[in-house]
């Protein structure tokens, strides 16, 4: 490793930042390394990090990576979650530490246990009997405040330490709710804080790459997306910030990668990545939009030695696009990746769901037939296509949040016809495990009753859950193969990401009508509610 950060305990508050998953996913996280650093920033703070390694770790005692302390030494564990499915490890984790893994059951001796985290600030909820308190938003926003509160008060007996906690914008305390919903906290000046690669190791994802958020949020509204609405609004870096965090990115090595919901909104991206290319770096891109796709930009990833693009259609079919408010004709797909191809890349990944809604057999087809149609116009480049198909997983507060997920074997069906259809014309085919995504979709839409099924899994598969969901008389139908009643009370609604639910409504007949919504401008709107 390079960059890590090793301090010394005396009189300072000891945290550990855990990543409920391996080095190698925990690593790769910029989120997870922008929390480590900014904690590690103020001077009566030492953060170390844990990992875990569910297939190879479940008996061991978890300790952190600096210090090789176990967790009990620590004053706070602060879980770092981003997906559901890493909900799973929290207990054994717990368990494994000598820790009782419910929060009613840890008295005064034992540390403070908080999360953060995409998931968990959409619906905290499933995961509510065992934390302490969680971080509702962006953790640049909230930990100022968080951490003067919590050094003052770590003497204070434990009820008095979470009463003066549940004061803090964007904190929610299960223990201690009031009935009046969280609010999603947000950094309003974006570059007051950097978000860089703090450590390089090529044991990542990205081996060694020096990642740079460029821009945060998305004002596309794709009505799936949780990203789209709980990051929002859209925020980006000045050109002059971005190309200091570079240079010193270049002392680490040539590989920079820009990281963003879409890069390509980034308003200067064409001159960020031509200067880039100056700087003599080697320029990576997390993702693009279909539509707009800069020929500069492409040309300067190109010529940096990018091999691969990745482009998100979502769906085949023209009606399924104007459902999700995509923003991306057929027309616009063809021309993207003719563009990608004509600049020399050597593969373009192109990522589609199923089980939309509304969803038909036809649309799968037209999946097929449009992504033969797509290698059949650049395989004379030397280009080829991938596919990743990933199961549709409602998520709390976006507008699909009260519709369905189609039947398991509806979804391995129309996988199966997309894999058959495609994988004898040389197109390969990734797909997210279908039993897996409907887990994700419980948890997506779960509340605290699933905490009891959490606690009492004695192993990780979809045999062992669904046990535990049968023990507990929990029914997965309930939670994800049902369409919610808008009068119903929703779980997630201890928090408000700032949108309302009546634009999630309105966003959601929309839907319904295949009417689209322009992308938020940037600036002077207020239509959702949260600017």
């Amino acid at each position: 490793e390079r960059g890590t950060i090793h301090k010394d305990w005396g009189g300072r508050t000891p945290i550990a930042l855990i990543y409920p998953n391996s080095y190698y996913l925990g690593m790769s996280s910029l989120g997870f390394q922008t929390i480590y650093g900014f904690l590690n920033g103020y001077e009566n703070i030492v953060c170390e990090r844990v990992f875990w390694e569910p297939k190879i770790r479940r008996a061991e005692e978890p300790i952190s990576l600096e210090s090789q302390r176990p967790l009990p030494d620590f004053d706070v564990l602060a879980f770092s979650i981003s997906y559901e499915l890493d909900y799973f490890n929290v207990v054994p984790i717990l368990v494994a530490s000598g820790l009782p893994p419910l929060a009613a059951d840890r008295n005064e001796s034992h540390p403070l246990v908080i999360a953060g985290g995409p998931s968990v600030t959409a619906n905290p909820q499933p995961l509510s009997p065992f934390f302490d308190c969680f971080a509702i938003g962006e953790g640049e926003a909230i930990l100022p405040r968080f951490i003067e509160v919590l050094t003052r008060g770590l003497q204070d007996k434990k009820d008095q330490l979470l009463k003066e906690l549940a004061s803090v914008p964007g904190v929610y305390v299960p223990a201690l709710y009031d009935g009046k919903p969280v609010s999603r906290q947000w950094l309003a000046a974006l570059d007051s804080a950097a978000t860089t690669s703090v450590i390089l190791t090529a044991d990542t994802d990205l081996s060694d790459m020096y990642l740079i958020e460029i821009a945060r949020g998305c004002g596309w509204g794709c009505r799936f997306c949780l990203a789209g609405f709980w990051f929002r609004p859209f925020r980006f870096r000045p050109l002059d910030s971005l190309l200091a965090h570079a240079k010193n990115g270049l002392e680490y090595g040539r590989r920079i990668g820009l990281l963003a919901a879409a890069v390509s909104d980034h308003p200067e991206i064409d001159e960020l990545v031509s200067r880039l290319h100056q700087m003599g770096a080697v320029t990576s891109v997390s993702s693009l939009r279909v539509r707009p796709l800069s020929r500069i930009v492409l040309r300067g990833l190109a010529e940096s030695g990018t091999q691969t693009v990745s482009l998100a259609p979502e769906a085949g079919s023209e009606r399924l696009r104007q459902l999700i408010n995509k923003g991306a004709t057929e027309d616009d797909i063809i021309e993207a990746v003719d563009n990608v191809a004509e600049q020399g890349l050597r593969q373009i990944k192109l990522y589609f769901m199923i089980g939309l809604p509304t969803e038909s057999d036809d649309d799968i087809e037209e999946t097929i037939r449009l992504a033969l149609n797509l290698k059949g116009r650049i395989e004379r480049t030397g280009c080829r296509i991938a596919l990743t198909v990933e199961p549709f997983v409602p998520k709390a507060g976006t507008p699909f949040q009260w519709l369905a997920m189609p039947p398991e074997e509806v979804l391995k069906r129309r996988i199966n016809r997309i894999k058959n259809g495609l994988t004898k014309s040389g197109i390969e085919v990734r797909t997210e495990s279908v039993g897996w995504s409907l887990v994700q979709g419980v948890l997506s839409r779960g509340d605290a009753r699933l905490g009891a099924a959490l606690a009492s899994m004695s192993g990780y598969s979809l045999a062992e859950w669904r046990r535990a969901l049968e023990v507990r008389d929990l029914n997965a139908d309930y939670y994800i193969h049902r369409e919610l009643p808008f009068d119903e009370p929703l779980p997630w609604s201890v928090v408000d990401s700032g949108v309302t639910p009546e634009y999630l409504g309105e966003e959601l007949a929309k839907a319904r009508r295949w009417a689209q919504t322009q992308p938020c401008p940037l600036k002077d709107c207020h239509e959702c509610g949260v600017c």
